[in-house]
């Protein structure tokens, strides 16, 4: 019932994330939320983020930031970055997911994307075909519609981490 919200990896921060990994497995490109996934919500780059960005660059990763944040947000937190931008997205649509994927030259299987929300990120990158990797919010401030959809992404989750724990008791009686 959830798992069009599932991701595939789920880890504490975008950057605990193992990029250079993921060009070894493959992908190209990364799809990037941004508010609560590489900074507070409304914040500019940051040292760790501008870092960040250099190392997908010197990795041969290309990235999109892909927001529901107007142009002047995205800028403001582009500026230090310099990559490529989507603003005023409609997550979960694949509309932008796609569109990102074009800019990057990427494909579905070489395309992986980061977000803090089931009900954008990972939705939209399951309706796009993408792998999605969940990161915990950076801060627990957010706008009152993001902390109303929490409560259902809290559900969602403890349903999320049940289905894990399924299938790797199901891993495990495989190997007996």
């Amino acid at each position: 019932m959830f798992k069009k919200w599932y991701p595939d990896k789920w880890v504490d921060s975008t950057y605990k994330i193992d990029f250079e990994d993921m060009y070894r497995r493959g992908y190209r490109g990364v799809i990037f939320d941004i508010d609560n996934t590489l900074v507070p919500h409304g914040a500019p780059a940051d040292e760790r983020a501008v870092e960040l960005f250099k190392r997908l660059r010197e990795i041969g990763l290309d990235s999109v930031l892909l927001s529901n944040n107007d142009h002047e947000r995205v800028d403001m937190f582009n500026r230090e970055i310099q990559t490529k931008i989507l603003c005023n997205a409609h997550k979960p649509s694949s509309k932008g997911y796609k569109k990102a994927m074009e800019m990057m030259g990427t494909d579905r299987e070489t395309t992986f994307v980061v977000g803090d929300q089931l009900l954008t990120d990972m939705w939209g990158g399951t309706n796009a075909g993408l792998y999605k990797i969940l990161v915990n919010p950076i801060h627990p401030k957010e706008e009152i519609q993001i902390v109303l959809k929490r409560r259902l992404e809290k559900i969602i989750l403890f349903f999320y981490k049940r289905h894990k724990r399924h299938m790797q008791r199901l891993r495990d009686l495989r190997k007996r």
